[in-house]
């Protein structure tokens, strides 16, 4: 009589050794990209208690004070023009981000990508410890807070391109969508997780605000090196099905690459990606989607703080609620995508309905608690869902499409052009908000809603294609 397995075994044992693969790999990855935000997310909690009112706060008694309002504010930001200073600091970053991110893509092709992620994320690391550091060295120059922005902007650009291409060779295109959808969601994780881990040390050392998510960062380096696998064959695993001939998945019949033979084993040339029709639509909607995303994320505090008149710590605990709206969003546009075939309906019917969403937070947003919660989670949900999808699904999408066949780098390369392009966005966004808000916060909410129409406009020959596709006209295929 054959004795039964304990029920613990049973189910480790009716997974295949691949699947145990495949999702060792999701969780490393989604664990990577978690600290490269969680580390990103400091400088916007750290903002209030470099610049605070003063005369609130109980001084020694050694200390001769001559100006009783800036006595504990961090110099340079103890001045008037605090804010522009901030808006400098928040601009080394995402510039030096979004330059470079088109240069990413390009390393990320050309170098084994667990050497590139590994290095990354620990110079990342370094340059984070460094701006903590600034706290217990007494460092009060606007130059050393710039460049250690600057550089730590330019090491982040490592992660996308590089976490992309990892989980885009290991999975096939089948439940995309709803994979990626979960796996995303990595961004708000490490959202949520900066801004608790940076509150917790705020008011008694900011430098370890910094330097905390430094060490995490550069540990999860480390992890990388001696851990990831970047391809299913590399440990014989079965390679992920990338296309089925009859699935309508990829947005749009792409024009394909005229010659094949010509783009088959070269590093994929700039043109053969442009010529996938749909990179420039949603590379530009990405960078409408972006600059809405990232205002939120580096002024929704401070709008909470103003309008509604909590303290700085409950503003920002508020502020997260809209990352957990973006979890929701993000895995809803997933499935929703996912079981249409429509990347480009989604993605644009979701920000039609972020428009009015966007206008009603701003007008009854603020009338008490219960209506500021759930309007966040609403607004987050829609204004993250296309921004996820386009970001996951559909450059992994286009990256994998057959005219690539045989050239799977050019994923990290459509990656970089689509991420690199909405990154202006992120680094437009912030800066305008900042230059706006003075003239009132409901200039702010027009300029987030048209940037999101602008947004919807840009996918409008696509979502013409899908529909069509639906009607029963198929495109025809070219090449």
């Amino acid at each position: 009589k054959m004795r039964s397995l304990a029920p613990g075994i049973k189910l480790i044992t009716s997974f295949s050794r691949d699947s145990w693969y495949r999702f060792f790999i999701l969780i490393l990855t989604f664990v990577f990209y978690t600290t490269y935000h969680l580390s990103r997310k400091p400088i916007s909690i750290i903002k209030s208690q470099l610049h605070r009112n003063c005369s609130n706060v109980i001084h020694p008694a050694d200390l001769n004070i001559t100006d009783n309002d800036t006595w504990c504010d961090w110099a340079p930001f103890d001045q008037n023009n605090y804010q522009n200073l901030f808006g400098v600091l928040d601009n080394c970053f995402l510039v030096a981000y979004a330059i470079g991110m088109f240069f990413s893509g390009m390393f990320g092709e050309r170098l084994p990508l667990r050497y590139y992620l590994s290095s990354g994320m620990i110079l990342s690391g370094l340059f984070t410890v460094l701006f903590g550091l600034g706290f217990y060295w007494q460092i009060h120059s606007l130059w050393y807070y710039c460049l250690v922005q600057a550089l730590n902007g330019l090491v982040q650009t490592t992660g996308w391109p590089a976490v992309v291409a990892c989980v885009g060779n290991w999975f096939g295109k089948g439940k995309r969508g709803f994979i990626m959808g979960i796996w995303n969601s990595h961004t708000s994780v490490g959202n949520i997780l900066g801004s608790l881990i940076a509150g917790v040390y705020v008011s008694s050392a900011w430098g370890l605000s910094f330097i905390v998510p430094g060490i995490i960062i550069a540990s999860a380096g480390v992890i990388c090196f001696l851990f990831l696998v970047e391809k299913p064959e590399d440990v014989n695993c079965t390679l992920p099905q990338h296309h089925k001939r009859s699935d309508r998945t990829v947005t749009v019949a792409f024009s394909c690459c005229q010659d094949r033979s010509k783009y088959h084993n070269v590093t994929i040339a700039k043109c053969a990606v442009f010529m996938l029709q749909g990179v420039v639509e949603f590379s530009l909607c990405l960078l409408f989607a972006k600059l809405v995303s990232y205002t939120f994320l580096y002024w929704l505090p401070l709008y909470i703080a103003n309008v509604a008149h909590f303290d700085p710590k409950k503003a920002g605990d508020l502020s997260t609620l809209f990352d957990v709206g973006g979890i929701v969003g993000g895995i809803l546009a997933g499935l929703i995508s996912d079981y249409s075939g429509g990347r480009a309906t989604t993605c644009c019917a979701m920000l039609i309905i972020a428009a009015p969403m966007l206008f009603l937070y701003n007008k009854i947003g603020q009338n008490g608690l219960p209506t500021t919660i759930g309007m966040l989670l609403w607004c987050g949900a829609l204004v993250n869902g296309p921004y996820a999808l386009i970001t996951t699904a559909v450059s992994a999408d286009l990256g994998t499409h057959e005219c690539l066949r045989g050239n799977s780098r050019a994923l990290s390369t459509v990656t970089a052009i689509i991420d690199g392009t909405g990154s202006i966005g992120a680094a437009v966004g912030p800066l305008l908000a900042g230059l706006i808000s003075p003239t009132g916060w409901n200039n702010v909410f027009y300029m987030l809603i048209s940037a999101d129409v602008l947004a919807c406009l840009l996918l409008s020959r696509l979502v013409y294609k899908e529909v069509r596709g639906w009607c029963g006209y198929t495109t025809r295929q070219r090449g």
